[in-house]
């Protein structure tokens, strides 16, 4: 039997996109259009407070395509935490304009393969700490997919062994250190919590990095092998400061 490797486990993640009730906006009153937003940048002040004192971390996207309007991504050190944000905006008025769609519930992850870290107490580790519980870089352009590993008779990752398993992620993760200062990554478990295994993120400041880095690593022996990909959704982001704008009519 194959042996299960060890993870670290960090902040509880919430990607839940939205699609704009736009027909209903352009039926609203003026004023009661900016009680709205006026209302959402209060609850947006409230988020970069929780930001500010490291409590998490969140961001807000335009959905380039017609998947969604807006992709919200959220940190929070609980379920609870995701699940109360999700009911403030459900019960905001302007929430009564956003039509909820697609969702993913994950936790950032990191896999210890050296079995010489493991008993090691690496939570006081800085680096490990900041890459547990990330501050979401507000870069222009993000991008998640989720994903999971084959467990076909052919090729079945739960059964390789884990110095097998080691040397495949090392070898995937030499090509994403070429994309160092151009793509920022956050993996998120989901083994448990939704119908796939991982989320991945990414953020760049320009999107054609996304299928640069996604096309090189599909030639990596762990992804020909044992990669399965959900869709993709892409989105520019969208400040706070832009946000009375984007609704303006």
């Amino acid at each position: 039997m194959a042996e299960a490797v060890i993870t670290m486990d960090g902040w509880c993640t919430l990607h839940d996109t939205r699609t704009f009730d736009w027909a209903s906006w352009k039926m609203t009153s003026e004023q009661e259009r900016s009680e709205a937003i006026a209302e959402f940048d209060q609850l947006m002040s409230k988020w970069e407070k929780t930001e500010d004192e490291k409590n998490g971390s969140q961001s807000l996207y335009k959905v380039v395509g017609n998947k969604a309007d807006l992709l919200f991504i959220f940190l929070r050190p609980s379920m609870d935490e995701l699940e109360e944000i999700k009911r403030e905006i459900n019960k905001s008025k302007i929430g009564d304009y956003l039509i909820p769609g697609y969702s993913y519930v994950s936790i950032v992850e990191m896999t210890m393969h050296n079995p010489m870290d493991e008993g090691k107490d690496r939570v006081l580790d800085p680096k490990v700490e900041a890459r547990l519980k990330p501050i979401l870089p507000k870069w222009e352009h993000a991008c998640f997919y989720p994903m999971a590993r084959r467990r076909t008779e052919e090729a079945n990752w739960f059964e390789i062994d884990k110095a097998e398993r080691t040397r495949l992620l090392y070898d995937h993760g030499m090509t994403g250190r070429k994309y160092a200062g151009k793509v920022r990554e956050i993996i998120t478990g989901s083994i448990g919590l939704d119908e796939w295994e991982w989320g991945v993120t990414l953020f760049a400041h320009d999107p054609l990095q996304f299928k640069k880095i996604v096309y090189e690593m599909r030639f990596d022996e762990v992804t020909t092998k044992y990669a399965e990909f959900g869709d993709f959704i892409v989105g520019n982001y969208l400040a706070k400061e832009a946000v009375a704008t984007y609704f303006e009519l």
